[in-house]
């Protein structure tokens, strides 16, 4: 019989990864920081994971209790923390700037890399990569400020 500690552990781990997986398509690695947003994002991406999971497994794991447990706990996950983003109750000023930065470099890493040939777009293209390394600059210093920092990191 499958023992639940490792289906927590897989879920745990996938849960883990895909929180990282969301900085890959940041332009710098000085653009990723950690993000409370992501956090929530990855999590209720793994409560969804553990029901789907457990569904396609259900006649592995066979302690009817324990699976309706792990439904009942994913869905008050996935409830809390899609709250938690859609609402940005919990998000101050510096995790705010934090969850923007990456978002600002995935904004600078497709306009600066796709392939584009009218002069028009590629003019809006370069304004988006300006205006969004002008922001990041802005809470970099903003968040050093904030931290009681003198200089961004890396600076």
């Amino acid at each position: 019989m499958p023992s639940y500690t490792r289906f927590l552990t897989m879920i745990s781990t996938s849960t883990i990864i895909m929180y990282g997986l969301m900085y890959l398509n940041t332009f710098s690695l000085d653009h990723v920081y950690f993000s409370e947003t992501r956090a929530y994002m990855a999590l209720y991406m793994g409560a969804v994971m553990t029901v789907v999971m457990l569904a396609f497994m259900w006649g592995m794991y066979k302690n009817t209790f324990a699976n309706v447990g792990i439904i009942l706990v994913a869905t008050l996950v996935f409830a809390g923390s899609l709250f938690a983003v859609r609402s940005q109750n919990p998000i101050a000023d510096v995790t705010w700037m934090k969850a923007m930065i990456p978002h600002h470099s995935i904004e600078i890493l497709t306009s600066s890399r796709a392939n584009l040939s009218d002069p028009r777009v590629q003019a809006l293209a370069n304004e988006i990569i300006e205006a969004q390394r002008r922001e990041i600059d802005e809470m970099q210093r903003l968040i050093a400020e904030l931290e009681g920092r003198t200089s961004p990191p890396g600076q």
